[in-house]
Formats: C-alpha cells, sequence, structure tokens
C-alpha cells in the first residue's frame, strides 16, 4: 500500500468516493505516524485487534502484518472499493459494514482464538466516549484500547484531579483502564486535513479494579458530583446523607464546600461505599 496525500485522493477518486461529513471521515495518510501507532501499541501474532472505522484502509494495513487477525467495523459502505483495493493481500482481516455501536461483538469475536484483544482506531470526536461505553457496558474484556482521537478529548481522558479538563468521564475511565499518552499527531497527517490536532491516547484494563460496593451508586455520585461543575458538593449532592459525605472527606482534609474536580477517583469510592 502507498502513503501519500496524493496516491491517497487518486485512488478515491478513482472509486468515485466522496468523503462524508457525518462521519468524520478523516484519513491519515502519513506513514511514519501509522508505524509509532502500531509499535507504541505492541501488537503481536497472538492479538486479535478491532478497528472501528478502517477508513482507507491506512492503518489496517500495518495492522495487518503485526496481527494475528484484523475485525474491522465501518459504517461507509461505500468504502467497501476503496478498501478490497488497498486490503487485497491482508488475509487476516475481516471488514464488517455495519455501525460498531449496533453490533455484537462478543458474538463477532467468538469465531477466533487469540492471547489478547485490542482495540485500535482513528475516532471522530463525536462518537470517541459512546464507543468506550459500549465497550464498558457491553463487557467487551478488550485489554488495550488504543485510539487516535481530537487533543481536547484525548486531554479529559487522561486528566488528573484539580486540572481543568478533570470530569466525570475522568473518572469513570479512571475507575476501568490505566490511561496515557502514546503520542501527539497534527492535523496535517490527515485528508482532509480536520481543524485540529489529535493525541493517541492508551487504555490499559486493570488488572484488579477497586472495591466499589454499589456500582450503580457509584456512577450515579460521580454524575451527580459534576452536575454543575462550578458547584460545590454541599449543593450538587443535597440529595444525598451529607453528614456521611462530610464524614469521608475530613478524612482527606476537605469539607463540603469541596468541587468535584478536587476529588480523586479513590475519595468518590470511599463516599460511595460510606454511602452504600
Amino acid at each position: 500500500m502507498e502513503y501519500s496525500p496524493r496516491k491517497m485522493q487518486e485512488h478515491l477518486d478513482s472509486n468515485n468516493f466522496k468523503l462524508k461529513k457525518k462521519y468524520g471521515q478523516n484519513f491519515i495518510v502519513d506513514e511514519n505516524i501509522i508505524d509509532s501507532i502500531i509499535r507504541k501499541a505492541e501488537i503481536d501474532k497472538d492479538t486479535l485487534v478491532i478497528e472501528i472505522g478502517p477508513g482507507a484502509g491506512s492503518l489496517t494495513y500495518k495492522l495487518s502484518l503485526e496481527a494475528k487477525n484484523v475485525l474491522c467495523y465501518e459504517i461507509d459502505s461505500t468504502l467497501k472499493e476503496v478498501l478490497n483495493h488497498n486490503l487485497k493481500e491482508c488475509h487476516n482481516v475481516e471488514i464488517k459494514y455495519e455501525d460498531f455501536l449496533k453490533a455484537n461483538i462478543n458474538s463477532d469475536i467468538e469465531k477466533y482464538t487469540y492471547q489478547k484483544l485490542y482495540v485500535v482506531a482513528n475516532l471522530p470526536y463525536y462518537i470517541t466516549t459512546p464507543i468506550i461505553i459500549k465497550i464498558i457496558e457491553d463487557k467487551i474484556m478488550v485489554d488495550k484500547i488504543c485510539i487516535m482521537v481530537q487533543k481536547e478529548v484525548g486531554d479529559r481522558f487522561k486528566a488528573q484531579p484539580k486540572t481543568k479538563d478533570y470530569g466525570s468521564l475522568s473518572v469513570y475511565l479512571n475507575y476501568y483502564f490505566d490511561i496515557h499518552k502514546l503520542l501527539d499527531v497534527s492535523r496535517n497527517v490527515f485528508i482532509p486535513k480536520p481543524n485540529v490536532d489529535s493525541i493517541v491516547v492508551e487504555l490499559k484494563r486493570k488488572k484488579a479494579k477497586e472495591d466499589v460496593l454499589n456500582e450503580d451508586l457509584f456512577f450515579k455520585l460521580i454524575r451527580d458530583s459534576f452536575k454543575q461543575k462550578r458547584k460545590t458538593l454541599k449543593n450538587n449532592l443535597k440529595d444525598y446523607n451529607l453528614a456521611i459525605i462530610e464524614d469521608v472527606l475530613r478524612k482527606y482534609n476537605l469539607d463540603l464546600t469541596v468541587r468535584a474536580e478536587a476529588l480523586s477517583l479513590e475519595i468518590f469510592i470511599d463516599i460511595a461505599n460510606a454511602l452504600s
């Protein structure tokens, strides 16, 4: 497969393919960036990779060289001819032309044998969070998620307490995953060029989660705590037993005038367990 903006555009044009804004289609054309993603993701011949939105197959092609199998979900069936051409030598790649959010992933992967399950993808910003939530809620037992996302989205994923990007999503994801940045990606390596830069983030499933007595209560507590981000816990959590919450906060030299952005995952777990 050839990696250059000109070759990519020529091939798309020859197949009468028109990019669709509604799918957030920005195809990566920089081979060096793709090689960096593959290397940092540490894919090997024991790995089944799920790729969401292969686009023109630039990342897919390189994934197929390193992984045991690659299972792709592409919502845009008009890419079929493009992908058939670009991946004609990739006999370990299966492409399902359907919406990942509606697919039964656990059923689809039953036929594969593998030691490790990774998700590797270049995701449009508007669908990034729903995809990760589906992976969690459908109990798709991925070992690792390596995704290229809009920089500000990636910053929220890996945000730490007391920073402007820290929110309910940061706490939720950090409950399940160890998260860190793999690399920065310039907007100039895509066609068409997006208006923002991107970041590749790794979410590695935690071997053992913290002990939460009631996960439903825990997640509700997180949502309610950040309901109005500039308000204190006393204002956001009026419907909870504030005396119990205050007792927990006192252990951390905090009180009910604190905002949710100042609380770590561990403190949220401690509060939720005290309320359970």
